[in-house]
């Protein structure tokens, strides 16, 4: 099955006026998504809502991925309510509550994704690929039942996006694994307005990883980068759980002070797709649990436009970031 061009995922153990994003940081982004999802599902039909909530001890709630699956002898290929079958009340409260999950920056970057399959399905025109590019195949399921004192969860999955949260109590315990793809990853030529030419919806994941990379001395390099080839795909894929493998690479205390601020400002571009009190979190835990334990590994390419991947990993969160094949807009990777 066909890969997607770029794609970068954070992992951790463990249509609406700007005024909602301010709502939504002074209320707590746990008690945000709360009152949104119960609006959600408020609009929803009886034979819907048997499709969008599940159990919150379902083992769906753990089965995720960034594929396009596809339906199969008239069963959904995967669980959730299609905003396909969405009527406009629907979609707009869909979207009021992935809002309120997201930071402004995460809101943008998943809902540019989700409206790249309409520029996707233009570049494959008369290809394979192309008859099943579809920009309402993205799926929203509930765990649960949304409460100020219960736990719940939340998924948002389609091509190239996988989203998971949990709440509980009114306070977000989980938020991983969040997954972000786009291909093209950069965009060659206007097809769509949407889209002008050098659109890349990742570009803060890549180039401050580049520029990391373009800071190490060659002997700093020699045990940064294990490899002339990029990962195949991001370990674990669709697994409840993160690759378990001791870190690679070059630890954080081998870097220079200036080096050390490119790497938090590119952990930081992951943890800020999240609102304000979530990416605060994420931060908070990964200095908890020793930023000297970090490490950043390298494999593939050391320039842009040719295959190339990276991880950073602590000992509570790994990322991972793959650009490792041509894509639709003509770009080598």
């Amino acid at each position: 099955m066909k890969r997607p061009s770029l794609l970068a995922s954070f992992l951790l153990f463990a249509l609406v006026a700007t005024t909602a994003w301010s709502y939504y940081r002074r209320a707590g982004t746990g008690e945000g998504m709360t009152a949104q999802a119960e609006k959600f599902l408020a609009t929803l039909t009886a034979d819907q809502k048997k499709i969008a909530i599940l159990p919150y001890d379902s083992e769906t709630r753990v089965k995720w991925h960034f594929i396009p699956y596809f339906d199969v002898d008239g069963k959904p290929g995967r669980k959730g309510l299609q905003v396909r079958n969405m009527d406009e009340n629907q979609r707009q409260a869909a979207q009021a509550l992935l809002k309120s999950a997201l930071s402004e920056a995460g809101y943008s970057k998943a809902t540019k994704i989700m409206a790249m399959e309409a520029l996707l399905k233009e570049l494959e025109k008369g290809k394979q690929g192309g008859q099943i590019r579809d920009t309402e195949r993205y799926y929203f399921t509930v765990f649960g039942t949304p409460a100020a004192d219960g736990k719940w969860g939340l998924s948002v999955e389609g091509h190239h996006l996988s989203l998971n949260f949990v709440v509980d109590k009114g306070h977000v315990v989980s938020s991983t694994p969040a997954t972000f793809a786009a291909n093209p990853a950069t965009v060659m030529k206007e097809v769509l307005p949407e889209f002008p030419k050098g659109t890349r919806i990742l570009k803060g994941e890549e180039q401050l990883a580049f520029d990391l990379l373009a800071s190490l001395t060659p002997e700093q390099k020699k045990v940064a980068i294990i490899a002339d080839k990029p990962m195949e795909e991001v370990r674990n894929a669709g697994e409840p759980q993160p690759a378990t493998a001791a870190p690679e690479g070059i630890a954080a205390t081998k870097l220079t002070s200036e080096q050390v601020k490119i790497l938090r400002s590119l952990i930081s571009e992951y943890a800020a797709t999240m609102p304000a009190d979530v990416a605060a979190e994420r931060l908070s835990a990964i200095d908890k649990g020793g930023f000297d334990k970090v490490f950043f590994v390298w494999l593939g390419a050391e320039k842009p436009g040719i295959g190339h991947s990276y991880r950073v990993q602590g000992p509570t969160f790994q990322i991972e970031f793959v650009n490792r094949q041509p894509d639709a807009a003509g770009n080598e990777a």
